[in-house]
């Protein structure tokens, strides 16, 4: 709670004189939401509360990331887009904030009296990003209040995967609207951050990529964003239920069977292929050789923890292990359903079928991506206290190219919709 503190006093500062009762209140809305740990509550809009009106949603998006897809670094671009993140969320002192990781992007939201300090941090993230892979970042400061004023609204749900790691639900075009201001050079200018002269390290304490990439354990891994036709969240309720009902695709369960991470499919190797990225961002500024000895080291305890089933200070290898499977952001809403599924053969074939189905009937639009693998990027603040989450995406691409053909599927159905 040090850091809400925090953002008490800077507050209570700027106003010149004690915090007023609606500000605090401003200030912990996320932090007393109520939490759902059935993912089909998702589908219920009672269960999104607006977010306070001088909230700021920290958006980013790396230019052009098609381009280092096609280089084979999306790792690279992973890491940038889960650093985004990590910058902000440490600067918070690691306080629970509503956040989206979208594979070569992310959004975090951040109450008044964190503004500043996580802009700085974001803009620290794009001048790392830069220097260690040349990936170019939008970075913006979009007020909630200039996103309703677009005629949009930005509603929040905490979906809890195990206790204390939650994950935000997003509701009312806020975020859509968002990533289109990030994208438009016009739009974006009133929100745009500026780089200061000098820019201090980021703070990514806790970004790692040490896993190997996760291998399809069923057929193959499906990346998916799905968007209902209506925008309304009701609408995820029937669609939720004919994955369950005509496909066998249960996603509401705690541990569905087409999760993308199990135990068993947790592949790690000495030293990790992804050490050396890691030191090169995280490392940035702080030096990258102490960096990564002290990944080598980290990793070197972890590998006899899990040799010898030995605690390893706050490390215990079996726990971990179980819970990293729960930790997962495989599953997710922000307006669009986004899903890391590992599917059987018959299960793609009736999803692809089940998609083109009711994409032709006008109820979804979709956009989808195939590969054999997935990707993990971890943010892990605390093993002892359980405190880590593990973003996932396909490979090859994953939601950029879902998001690249979702993007195609629109233009089409515009264009038909013009010649009818």
């Amino acid at each position: 709670m040090h850091a809400l503190r925090g953002w008490r006093t800077l507050r209570a500062g700027r106003n010149g004189g004690a915090m007023t009762d609606v500000s605090a209140e401003s200030e912990l809305f996320y932090q007393s939401l109520p939490v759902f740990s059935d993912f089909a509550k998702v589908s219920d809009a009672a269960a999104f509360a607006p977010l306070p009106e001088d909230w700021t949603l920290l958006a980013s998006d790396i230019v052009r990331s098609r381009d280092a897809i096609a280089e084979g670094r999306y790792k690279d671009v992973n890491m940038v887009a889960a650093a985004a993140v990590a910058a902000v969320l440490n600067v918070a002192g690691r306080a629970d904030l509503p956040f989206v990781f979208g594979g070569d992007g992310a959004l975090v939201a951040v109450p008044p009296g964190l503004v500043d300090a996580a802009s700085r941090a974001l803009v620290s993230v794009r001048v790392m990003a830069r220097e260690t892979s040349g990936l170019r970042l939008r970075v913006a400061a979009i007020p909630v209040a200039a996103l309703r004023k677009a005629g949009a609204d930005l509603r929040v749900a905490k979906f809890e995967l195990s206790r204390g790691n939650n994950l935000a639900m997003f509701s009312g075009g806020g975020i859509e609207l968002a990533e289109t201001i990030l994208k438009d050079e016009d739009r974006v200018e009133p929100y745009r951050l500026a780089e200061p002269d000098v820019v201090e390290a980021a703070p990514l304490d806790g970004l790692s990529c040490r896993w190997e990439p996760l291998p399809a354990r069923r057929g193959r891994m499906a990346t998916l964003l799905l968007r209902p036709a209506s925008g309304r969240v009701e609408e995820l309720s029937g669609i939720l239920e004919d994955l369950r009902g005509m496909l066998g695709i249960d996603l509401t369960g705690a541990d569905p069977a087409s999760a993308p991470v199990r135990r068993s499919s947790l592949r790690f190797r000495f030293p990790p292929a992804g050490l050396k990225l890691e030191a090169r961002m995280v490392g940035w500024k702080k030096g990258r050789w102490r960096t990564y000895l002290a990944g080598l080291a980290a990793c070197a305890a972890f590998v006899f923890g899990v040799a010898t089933g030995r605690r390893v200070g706050p490390f215990e290898a079996e726990r971990y292990l179980h819970q990293v499977a729960l930790n997962t952001d495989f599953r997710k809403f922000d307006d669009t359903l986004r899903l890391v599924l590992d599917l059987d053969s018959r299960e793609l074939a009736a999803l692809t079928a089940y998609l083109a189905r009711e994409e032709a009937g006008g109820r979804l639009s979709y956009g989808l991506h195939v590969s054999n693998e997935a990707l993990m990027t971890c943010l892990v603040f605390s093993l002892e206290d359980n405190r880590h989450i593990h973003f996932i995406d396909g490979a090859d691409g994953g939601y950029a190219r879902a998001a690249q053909d979702l993007k195609q599927r629109l233009a089409v159905g515009t264009a038909g919709s013009a010649t009818a």
